[in-house]
């Protein structure tokens, strides 16, 4: 539904600082649409770049009104908080700016098209829920491991660990390189800013794994295939590491860890464990004593908000020298460090086209 042409605005009211704005923060930095502004009152008249200067240039603006002066013609909901439910004081904004004629991507469960539906006036407007499955797929049976490319999952010590900011920055550097890889969305952030894939947690659990399977059989025909991951093994409240795994057959994964943080942001008494024990506990859910393709844990990603420089190269090296893998916060200092790690795994062919500047081999 969305279209390069749209103009954006990006609906952030009071989650600018939230941990639940990964929806509006994966946007603003990987959308490749035009957007004109994000809304938070709190924050009227600055920039974002005010608040991450990693970030475009984008002008904060106090409502909706403001924004249609700015030409948005699509409103994005811009929080993912957990169990997905739309704020209620969000619902007068959502009928106003229906009303006013923007179309709206939704990326929470709380579904708006029916809801909504009756205020959608204009022919080319639009309510988009993409937490919507469109189609139902056949059971998995592992057939993304007879795939002759590389399949890269990335895992979490926590929810909301960078597992689509970590994907993504992957996915352009491989494209900037001149790789031939295909990414599979399986979160709302991910679904908006590629245009497809699957909401795995809307998924049936049955049908979770056959949904992953699919979307990764459909990008047979790449080298590489990034899988955005969702959740935790070690979180009590996510099911997503497993279909995940099954469904991708990965042969190479990326650990992505909150640096700051002992224990699951929503559990204190649930300590993180020692991290290279949960990476070999990673490898071996993966590979299951190698029934499926034994898959490297390649690197450590981690996030080093809230840490002074001196505090965030101390977390990196103590990570490197625990794990013995390189590591790295990808936004903060760029990602080369651990890519490079996938780049650099030998195989018995080469794919010419794209590869001999790199000096790459691929397992092909």
């Amino acid at each position: 539904m969305l279209k390069r042409s749209h103009k954006v605005a990006v609906y952030m009211e009071g989650h600018i600082y939230s941990e639940y704005g990964k929806m509006g923060m994966g946007v603003l930095r990987y959308l490749e649409n035009k957007i004109v502004c994000v809304i938070d009152s709190k924050y009227s008249k600055t920039d974002i770049i005010d608040h991450y200067p990693n970030l475009k240039p984008v002008p904060i603006v106090n409502d909706v009104e403001s924004a249609i002066q700015l030409k948005a013609e699509v409103l994005i909901l811009g929080i993912a908080p957990s169990g997905g439910k739309v704020p209620p004081d969000w619902y007068p904004v959502i009928k106003m700016a229906l009303s006013k004629g923007l179309s709206i991507i939704n990326g929470l469960h709380d579904l708006l098209e029916n809801r909504f539906k009756n205020l959608v006036s204009k022919k080319n407007q639009w309510i988009w829920d993409v937490r919507v499955p469109n189609f139902i797929p056949e059971i998995a049976t592992g057939k993304a491991a007879k795939l002759n490319n590389k399949r890269v999952l990335m895992i979490g010590s926590d929810m909301a660990a960078g597992k689509m900011t970590v994907g993504l920055e992957l996915y352009s550097y491989l494209q900037e390189n001149n790789i031939n890889v295909g990414f599979v969305a399986t979160g709302q952030v991910g679904i908006t800013v590629t245009g497809g894939g699957i909401p795995l947690d809307a998924y049936k659990l049955d049908h979770a794994c056959g949904a992953v399977e699919s979307a990764v059989l459909e990008q047979g025909n790449k080298d590489i295939v990034i899988v955005e991951g969702q959740g935790s093994i070690l979180h009590p409240g996510s099911s997503a590491t497993l279909p995940l795994m099954r469904g991708t057959c990965p042969t190479h994964m990326i650990l992505c860890h909150i640096a700051r943080n002992k224990s699951l942001k929503s559990i204190d008494e649930i300590k993180i464990p020692d991290l290279k024990k949960f990476i070999d506990l990673n490898e071996k859910l993966s590979s299951v004593l190698g029934t499926y393709p034994k898959a490297k844990v390649i690197g450590v990603a981690l996030n080093t908000t809230m840490m002074n420089e001196k505090e965030s190269n101390q977390i990196i090296n103590k990570v490197e020298k625990d794990t013995g893998l390189p590591s790295t916060d990808v936004i903060r200092y760029g990602g080369e460090k651990i890519f490079k790690e996938l780049l650099d795994s030998t195989g018995s062919d080469t794919n010419k086209k794209g590869y001999e500047e790199l000096n790459v081999v691929l397992e092909l």
